[in-house]
This record gives structure tokens, C-alpha cells and sequence, in this order.
């Protein structure tokens, strides 16, 4: 009888470590398979646009300072860190503004029971299904009419009203922040900004951070909105840039060297917000596992 079950655990056992090394190589496959792309951007960005159009290659060239010299220096674009800078500038502004009004927003319809409040939500909900290019006739007219044309204001002030992100936190919140300590903070006489922004924020941040990544990257990438809006060379923003880049390739003037060069300087900011974020989600996650 004990070798019987000496055998079953000695089986239980093996099984248990064949799943184990089938996962491992699952994860790395998935892994080699998601970091290949970015691989070749390197690679591609070491090579010249001669040995580019000769085919394909996974090992490095020596034409990684040249691509970044006519890159850094190409005229036609103005000047690549003033789009980066103008880029990261419009990034920022609309994440950190979208974020904070969209989880205020979400905190109020939840928080708050006050008449109407569903007919509020399923507003913003519908509002979230209207594509953005529907209303581009009407938003570069009403960007003219106010003498906007060439300013970042119009990229930024939209984005408060952002029901992605809205719909988002509302689900967080309501998961996530126990209504007992509001009441418990308009007890103690906290106003209701005190309480959203020194008691609700700090619960809610894993959530906030996932949001920032989202809204930075997804501006960081539009291109659609900023070429309706910004005319002038210095301020145009890095994905107007690498269209323009990209727009030589097909008259045989372009450099698609120089092209892979733009794009992986443009992936890198995108990388260093991630990296910078995503402590707080593993943070939150962590805590809220210790405090369960």
C-alpha cells in the first residue's frame, strides 16, 4: 500500500514538473516572439538604406550613428528633439489631465446618488462610441474660429472629457473603493476635493497608473488630430515627423534608415513612462494582496 502511494506522489510529481517546464517554454517563446519586432527595429536601425533594400539580416550593421546624425539633422522636419519635446509635452499634459478628471468623474457617479446619475453614465458611455474622425470637421472649424490653429491647446483641453477612461475607473472604483471610508472622512469634516484627492488617489493608483500608460502612449502615437491642427514645422509632433520621413521612401529620396531611427527614438520615452508606472501598479496590486 505505501509503495502504491509512493508511486502515485513520484507520478503527481513528474506531471507537475512537465506542466512546469511546458509553461516555461511557453513564456519564452511568447517572449522571444514579442521582443522579436523590437530586435529587428534595432538591427534596422544600424543598417543603411542601400543594405536595407538588399534584404533582410539579424545581425547589426555599422550605420547606427549615421542614421542618428541625418535623423537628428534632417531639415525637412524641422528639428527631431523639438518634435520629441513637442510630443512629450502634449503626452504629458493630456494624461496626466485625462486621468485625474476621469477618475474625479467616475468617483462622482459613484459616490454620489443623485438623480439622473444612470442617464449620466450611459451619456458618457455613448459619447464613447462616437469615432473621433466624425467630429473632425467641426473641431478644426471651431479650432480656426478661436484663433487655435498651431497650438497644443486644442490637443490638450479634449482630452479632460475622455469616457474610455472614465468607464474604466468607474469599474475600479466600484470593485475597489469601499464607500465606508467617504463617510467616514465627511465624518471627521474632510471636504469632498480633501477626501477624492488624499484618500481616494493613493486606493485608486494602481488604476490611475494603467490610465497614464494608456493615455500617454495613445497620444504619444496620434497622428490623425495633430495633423488637422498644427501647420508650422516647430510644432509639429513626432508622428507628423516620421510621416513626412516616410512619405520620401516612396519617391526613392528617402532614407529608410533613417526612417527605423525615428521610429525606435520614438519608442524610447514610451518605454522609460512604462517603466516609471508601472512600479505603482505593482505596488498597488501588492498592497491591496497584503491588506486582503
Amino acid at each position: 500500500m505505501a509503495s502504491h502511494m509512493e508511486y502515485i506522489d513520484k507520478g503527481n510529481k513528474t506531471s507537475l514538473l512537465i506542466a512546469k517546464i511546458v509553461s516555461y517554454i511557453f513564456l519564452v517563446f511568447v517572449t522571444v516572439l514579442s521582443l522579436f519586432s523590437f530586435y529587428l527595429l534595432i538591427i534596422n536601425a544600424t543598417r543603411s538604406n542601400a543594405q536595407l533594400q538588399a534584404g533582410f539580416t539579424l545581425l547589426p550593421k555599422e550605420h547606427f550613428i549615421d542614421n542618428l546624425v541625418t535623423a537628428w539633422n534632417d531639415q525637412s522636419i524641422f528639428f527631431l528633439p523639438q518634435g520629441m519635446l513637442n510630443s512629450f509635452i502634449v503626452s504629458a499634459c493630456t494624461c496626466i489631465i485625462s486621468t485625474y478628471f476621469s477618475a474625479m468623474t467616475a468617483y462622482g457617479v459613484c459616490v454620489y446618488d443623485f438623480k439622473g446619475r444612470n442617464v449620466a453614465h450611459k451619456f458618457i458611455i455613448l459619447v464613447m462610441m462616437i469615432p473621433t474622425q466624425v467630429s473632425a470637421l467641426g473641431f478644426v472649424k471651431l479650432v480656426n474660429a478661436l484663433g487655435l490653429t498651431n497650438t497644443y491647446w486644442p490637443l490638450i483641453i479634449p482630452a479632460i472629457a475622455a469616457p474610455a477612461t472614465y468607464f474604466y475607473m468607474k469599474q475600479y472604483i466600484d470593485s475597489t473603493l469601499p464607500l465606508e471610508i467617504v463617510e467616514a472622512a465627511r465624518v471627521d469634516g474632510s471636504n469632498e476635493f480633501r477626501t477624492f484627492n488624499f484618500i481616494c488617489t493613493p486606493i485608486l493608483k494602481p488604476a490611475l497608473a494603467v490610465q497614464m500608460i494608456f493615455s500617454f502612449v495613445g497620444t504619444w502615437n496620434n497622428f490623425f488630430t495633430p495633423a488637422l491642427i498644427l501647420d508650422k514645422k516647430e510644432v509639429w509632433t513626432l508622428p507628423i515627423m516620421l510621416s513626412v520621413v516616410r512619405s520620401r521612401i516612396n519617391s526613392q529620396a528617402g532614407d529608410m534608415g533613417e526612417v527605423y531611427m525615428i521610429i525606435l527614438l520614438a519608442i524610447v520615452p514610451v518605454v522609460v513612462v512604462y517603466l516609471f508606472l508601472s512600479k505603482f501598479i505593482i505596488g498597488g496590486v501588492t498592497l491591496g494582496s497584503v491588506k486582503g
